[in-house]
């Protein structure tokens, strides 16, 4: 299984916190990830996104269909984002599954930590960035593994 977490990009200060709209800068940022994501991420994608106003619009970006997921909202916990995306725990799940999940910080640091450390951390994740990590099994032992982390200060527009 692969699990694709992307923070939302730049987004404005304010309040209320779930109406915060992205920056122009934001939007670039949702662009550059969008446009990576497209050339790499897996073909087959289930896209899960916060009700949060700045994910919804970082995922706009990438153009496909998505389920907005209340339990990713900016309080969520590590346990809403695992149970949400399917993340495997005692149950077998297709190796070839994919999930991207739209999200906020500090649960996708927290998330990405405790799948590959095995221990809860607070983990950065720069805004507008993508950590993509895999699930496998290997001679009779699971595994998480990075295949991926990339921010967007890293791309160039298009």
């Amino acid at each position: 299984m692969n699990l694709l977490l992307w923070r939302h990009a730049e987004a404005e200060p304010g309040s209320p916190d779930l109406q915060r709209p992205l920056t122009a800068h934001g939007e670039q940022q949702a662009r550059q990830m969008a446009h990576w994501l497209k050339a790499h991420a897996p073909r087959h994608l289930r896209i899960l996104v916060s009700p949060a106003l700045r994910t919804q619009q970082t995922a706009r970006a990438l153009g496909r269909p998505y389920i907005t997921e209340q339990r990713l909202s900016p309080i969520a916990s590590i346990e809403d984002l695992l149970d949400a995306a399917r993340w495997p725990t005692e149950r077998p799940v297709p190796q070839d599954s994919a999930t991207l999940i739209v999200g906020h910080q500090p649960t996708l640091g927290q998330a990405a930590a405790f799948l590959l450390s095995g221990h809860q951390a607070d983990w950065p994740i720069k805004k507008g960035a993508v950590w993509w990590l895999a699930y496998r099994s290997r001679h009779g032992e699971t595994q998480t593994v990075v295949q991926a982390v990339i921010s967007c200060s890293l791309l160039r527009e298009r």
